[in-house]
């Protein structure tokens, strides 16, 4: 497995998720919730998304699991770095094509088939690359 930073691994996962946190409340908080129709228009209509019943997933759930899924992909990331021995010029590289050459490609795919608003892709997608990229950055600032 090469010689893997589990340090830089967790927080790298933390820092993303911090960042997930200021990317959705206070930077994009707003557009992303008039946008999806999560927020304070979920708020008023009561429990439900476009007139449809909403399964509750109690706050702490969905955070936890988001924070689960960054973990992964910092762990990912350490993974190939540990196995390849890039420089830290090729971990930038590397970090921020994950984010812009595999995830944003990926929710743009179904982002295109669930027929979403090309303003909620940008915020999202651009969330997914500065996540990643500040991976990258954690990782060569601790390997």
């Amino acid at each position: 497995m090469g010689n893997l930073n589990f340090t830089a691994v967790l927080l790298g996962a933390v820092a993303f998720f911090v960042l997930g946190v200021l990317w959705y409340t206070i930077l994009f908080g707003g557009a992303w919730g008039r946008l999806t129709g999560i927020g304070d228009e979920m708020a008023s209509r009561g429990n439900t998304i476009g007139g449809r019943p909403m399964r509750r997933n109690p706050t702490w759930l969905v955070l936890t699991l988001c924070f689960a899924f960054e973990l992964l992909i910092s762990l990912t990331l350490g993974h190939q770095y540990a196995m390849t021995g890039p420089s830290d010029r090729a971990k930038m590289m590397i970090a921020f094509g994950y984010g812009a050459m595999l995830l944003t490609p990926g929710i743009g795919i179904m982002y295109l088939f669930q027929m979403r608003p090309g303003k909620l892709f940008a915020i999202d997608a651009a969330y997914l690359t500065a996540g990643t990229t500040l991976l990258g950055a954690i990782h060569c600032w601790l390997d």
